[in-house]
């Protein structure tokens, strides 16, 4: 059986915007982006991306979007609506995203029939990519190195940075980056996951559903 590229593989491009880990189990989801790629770049048209009512008003932090307040966010479907279209999306195929651990940890804890393939973090490649180096690995920093910004932003005209659809677009562009510069010629799915994929985590013991509305 021939190894299929990675480009071949199904893959999907993953970003959420939450309220921030300090909320431990009520921690929510405000925003989310799935974004296929194809044959190694994403495809932002088939791209779907939600609003989501949190089903309690969100704190003013300085990583939440001003975008993202109680305003907008009441009118938004509850996380109970869009699971079922996450999972259609999701299940079967290897997420990518840039510390893509964090987004999985509250998506896994909400969502426990989304059951993907597997985990391919951006961040872990990009630290292959450039060992030893700690600082200037954040998704902004990346994107300005490999001169991805203004290619993001003709991919999503309408989004900004720290948005959901924004970020995951991003993320699958550096990837391809990424690999460009890791191998000399594309490699395998069993290559890249040796690179870059990270352990999906154990199912919780228990969940906690967001409610229907917002207040």
């Amino acid at each position: 059986m021939i190894e299929p590229t990675w480009a071949e593989a199904p893959l999907v491009a993953v970003d959420l915007e939450g309220t921030g880990s300090q909320d431990r189990d009520q921690e929510a989801i405000l925003e989310i982006a799935v974004v296929p790629i194809t044959g190694g770049r994403p495809v932002p048209c088939s791209a779907y991306s939600t609003l989501i009512n949190p089903g309690r008003p969100v704190p003013r932090r300085p990583w939440i979007s001003p975008g993202l307040n109680d305003t907008v966010l009441s009118s938004a479907p509850p996380l109970g609506d869009v699971e079922p279209r996450l999972a259609e999306r999701l299940t079967g195929s290897w997420i990518v995203g840039h510390n893509i651990a964090v987004d999985w940890r509250l998506l896994h804890r909400c969502c426990l029939s989304i059951q993907p393939a597997g985990l391919l973090d951006t961040l872990k490649l990009a630290r292959a990519e450039h060992p030893g180096v700690r600082t200037g690995m954040g998704l902004t920093a990346l994107l300005d190195r490999y001169e991805l910004t203004r290619e993001t932003a003709g991919a999503v005209p309408s989004g900004q940075p720290h948005r959901a659809l924004w970020d995951a677009v991003a993320a699958a562009l550096l990837l391809t980056a990424l690999v460009g510069r890791h191998w000399p010629t594309s490699p395998t799915l069993a290559q890249l996951r040796e690179v870059a994929e990270i352990p999906l985590a154990p199912t919780p013991p228990h969940s906690s559903p967001q409610s229907d509305t917002l207040f």
